[in-house]
């Protein structure tokens, strides 16, 4: 698949979480980078979550939290591109999670791990 096509789903899978809680994602840079052919790690979050943040958080030099989505592991993965989008799907709202402090743990639970 290629890369603009994957980050348009991407950011579909981004555009597809309910304003409800989109809208307590604060300072988090996604991105998508290649990784590698038949690895096992889709996706990763780099940060602070929101409930480990104190009132520390944001005083001085802050960079953004990092969401990362790996193309090459994912499309060897799946079969289709029906499969990409919802491997996609779920490697987003994954990694999002994390951001909110929700564990792999406790992602598995919920069928999103």
């Amino acid at each position: 698949m290629p890369p603009d096509r994957f980050e348009e789903l991407v950011g579909t899978a981004l555009d597809g979480i309910p304003d409800a809680l989109a809208r307590y994602i604060d300072n988090v840079a996604v991105v998508v980078e290649d990784g590698v052919v038949g690895g096992h790690l889709l996706g990763r979050y780099q940060g602070v979550p929101l409930t480990e943040r104190g009132a520390w958080y944001g005083t001085g030099m802050t960079m953004p939290d990092r969401v990362t989505i790996f193309r090459l592991p994912i499309c060897s993965l799946c079969a289709t591109e029906d499969d990409v989008v919802e491997q996609v799907k779920v490697t987003v709202v994954h990694e999002i999670a994390h951001h909110f402090g929700i564990g792999d743990r406790r992602l598995t639970q919920l069928g999103w791990g």
